[in-house]
């Protein structure tokens, strides 16, 4: 089947722990922004992280997470719903550097170090719950590790990777959140911090052909764990013609009636999803006709 995510309990109910493949899910943004292989890595870690905490949302709320640490690559964007669709960008998709000493593509280098990692969790009201903390590696897991650590509190190890092929396509992508419930203690923490040493990195398992359940039976071994739900996941963009069209209408008058006169039309593009939509200058007389400040 194509991607997906499980939602399970590990360690007798003592661990909750979301796993999942997404090397679909970053392919196609990696096709839509033809992102070279270190961006792709830092935007497909970016939205496979993004996609398992939406995941542990709960009915039409969203989030939406910004990586910004000062690097070449510029602002990651990537957000996610309950259902498992995701989506994201890269300010500079076209950044790519040598393998780093652990023969590792560089994605500290093209993210940087000085800067946030910021969440905005839309829960449907009219104020949002927003959380920033200081990127502490530019490494993207180890980022939303200090994240849940720091801004909610929540001991956590997060695992995502990505794997490129020579020709920029995505051999295999995937990603893990663990997370600590009442009554962990700190032997089954330093057990787990132990496991997470040994295993092989998630893109490796997920390139050689580990599903997400043979992700968590590799995290934990034999220990008693339990699928709670299993959600497709894929990449998926909520803009339309019509959105971006109310957006064009709220101009003012004089923005509009330059676009007819000097460009006689608009396009506008999409940034998660690159489509583009075009506008006739029909279109935008129609939109003057609604417009109180039209000459």
């Amino acid at each position: 089947m194509g991607d997906y995510l499980i939602k399970a309990l590990a360690c007798n109910e003592r661990l909750r722990v979301t796993t999942c493949v997404t090397t679909e899910t970053v392919g196609e943004a990696q096709r839509r922004h033809d992102t070279w292989p270190t961006a792709t890595a830092a935007l497909g870690r970016t939205m496979t992280a993004t996609l398992m905490m939406g995941a542990q949302m709960k009915g039409d709320e969203k989030i939406t997470v910004t990586v910004q640490g000062g690097g070449p690559i510029g602002a990651i964007v990537a957000d996610a719903d309950t259902g498992g669709n995701v989506r994201g960008y890269v300010t500079h998709p076209q950044v790519h550097f040598d393998l780093n000493a652990l023969g590792k593509l560089d994605v500290a280098r093209a993210v940087g170090n000085d800067g946030f990692l910021s969440v905005v969790r839309d829960l449907g009201l009219k104020d949002h719950f927003t959380g920033r903390v200081p990127l502490v590696s530019g490494e993207i897991g180890d980022d939303f590790t200090y994240y849940f650590a720091r801004s909610e509190q929540i001991p956590s190890a997060v695992g995502v990777g990505v794997l490129v092929n020579p020709d920029h396509s995505v051999r295999a992508a995937g990603g893990f959140i663990i997370q600590v419930l009442p009554g962990a203690d700190d032997v089954l923490i330093s057990q787990v911090e132990k496991r997470l040493k040994e295993i092989p990195p998630i893109s490796k398992l997920i390139d050689h052909g580990r599903s997400a359940e043979d992700l968590l039976i590799a995290l934990f071994s034999d220990q008693d764990s339990k699928v709670l739900q299993k959600i497709p996941v894929q990449f998926h963009c909520t803009c339309s013609r019509e959105k971006f069209g109310k957006s064009i209408a709220g101009l003012n008058a004089a923005e509009l009636q330059s676009m007819i006169d000097e460009d006689h039309g608009a396009e506008a593009v999409c940034r998660f999803c690159r489509t583009s939509y075009h506008y006739s200058e029909e279109d935008l007389r129609a939109m003057m006709k609604h417009r109180p400040d039209r000459p």
